[in-house]
């Protein structure tokens, strides 16, 4: 008789919390930037044109504080220039280096233009942005897509899932951080109900996606389906976790349909946009940290401790608070330096 035994070598998880806060940030980003490329040519005093306000003050938070949280998930963020130093076109991270600047580039122009009221401009941009939301949208799905020793990541319905995850927490944090501008920027009640029909359709492709997810895994087209039942029966955990999500998420759909008429409401539109945020985010968390908690090659779950330091807890608190810094910036900046459209519509009432 021959005894084989096998060591579990100890080493440091490969995404970091930070990479959360990346992803969530990333995909509310490219969402408002379609959203921005799609209202631009929306006619004057028309609803598109009266949520735009709140969707540049999204993209301009979302696309100003990504790149931030990208570079401390890189370990040692000192070392970002190797990407351009040693570029290699075959890795996904290495062409997210130069998607991403390209993208952020263009969204603050987005919004430069929105500022200066330079409609011409925002028109010729908003082309160029939806292509660049695009590629942020599959670069950063397939860099997950491309760990083939994970099937609950190596699967095309990773970045599908996360593309519309993304673009709905862009509803939600749309309806929070309009409380936050200007009153005469603000979305009227019409516009306020077009931006829940997006999420409404959003909300039904990601059910619909859901549902195609399963077939193809019953159907044996999809190893991922197998992964994620073998943890459904093996791990109470996953089991409530998978559970608590399908409720949360009929919960996120049904006051989103029920607010056609509630939706008015100071707090009810608050707490949509927070529960729809939040949704998108704890997605992340479980493909990100708890699929890390799964062994590749083992019986049993591998346990993680967050950290209370920068690369933990207090790093997703500082990137709250650096969001949080950006609104009250941006606020102030909105009510001290109107837009040219405000100085406009001030000087025509006054007429």
């Amino acid at each position: 008789m021959q005894i084989t035994e096998l060591l579990t070598p100890y080493y440091e998880v490969a995404w970091l919390p930070w990479a959360v806060q990346y992803f969530f940030l990333a995909g509310v980003a490219t969402g408002a930037a379609l959203l921005v490329a799609y209202c631009t040519w929306g006619p004057a005093h028309s609803t598109r044109q009266s949520l735009l306000p709140a969707l540049v003050f999204t993209l301009a938070i979302s696309a100003i504080a990504a790149p931030v949280s990208l570079l401390a998930d890189l370990h040692q963020p000192a070392r970002f220039w190797h990407f351009y130093a040693h570029f290699t076109p075959w890795s996904w991270m290495s062409l997210g280096a130069l998607l991403l600047p390209v993208f952020v580039g263009l969204s603050v122009a987005m919004c430069a233009s929105w500022w200066l009221g330079k409609s011409t401009w925002m028109r010729a941009l908003s082309p160029l942005l939806v292509l660049s939301a695009l590629s942020i949208s599959i670069y950063t799905g397939a860099e997950i897509m491309t760990v083939r020793s994970r099937p609950l990541w190596s699967t095309l319905w990773v970045p599908i899932n996360l593309m519309l995850t993304g673009w709905l927490a862009t509803v939600g944090v749309a309806f929070v951080l309009q409380r936050f501008m200007p009153a005469s920027l603000r979305p009227d009640l019409q516009a306020l109900q077009a931006l829940r029909r997006v999420g409404l359709t959003v909300a039904a492709a990601l059910v619909l996606v859901a549902l195609a997810w399963a077939l193809s895994g019953i159907a044996g087209f999809n190893s991922s389906y197998d992964a994620a039942l073998r943890l459904w029966h093996n791990f109470p955990v996953w089991r409530t976790t998978m559970v608590g999500s399908a409720l949360f998420g009929a919960i996120i759909v049904g006051a989103l349909w029920r607010g056609r008429h509630r939706l008015g409401a100071w707090g009810y539109s608050l707490v949509l946009g927070i529960g729809l945020a939040a949704s998108a985010w704890a997605f992340r968390w479980a493909l990100f940290m708890g699929v890390q908690g799964v062994p590749k090659y083992g019986a049993g779950l591998y346990l993680y401790y967050m950290p209370l330091g920068g690369d933990g807890l207090l790093g997703m608190v500082g990137m709250a608070g650096l969001c949080v810094a950006l609104v009250a910036m941006l606020s102030w900046a909105l009510e001290a330096f109107p837009t040219r459209s405000q100085h406009h519509g001030s000087a025509a009432a006054l007429s």
